[in-house]
């Protein structure tokens, strides 16, 4: 997966808005590995619990940006 690019402008995003981009590239990230690793996935769709072959994993790209914070930007 291709890293995101850095919001220079964190400081100004609420920290609700950077907690749900964070908890975004997480789940792209982990959905990625299991693909990679051919581990299913199981999610939740039209009341039921569905277990996805790797195989059929299909990894996006995010549009969340995120990045931490430096000792210098806080």
């Amino acid at each position: 997966m291709k890293e995101q690019k850095i919001d220079r402008n964190l400081s100004d995003k609420a920290m609700a808005f950077r907690a749900e981009d964070a908890l975004k590239i997480a789940v792209a990230r982990a959905i990625a590995d299991h693909k990679r690793t051919g581990d299913p996935i199981v999610v939740w769709r039209d009341g039921e619990v569905v277990k996805i072959p790797a195989d059929q994993i299909e990894v996006r790209e995010l549009d969340a940006e995120y990045r931490t914070l430096d000792k210098k930007d806080k």
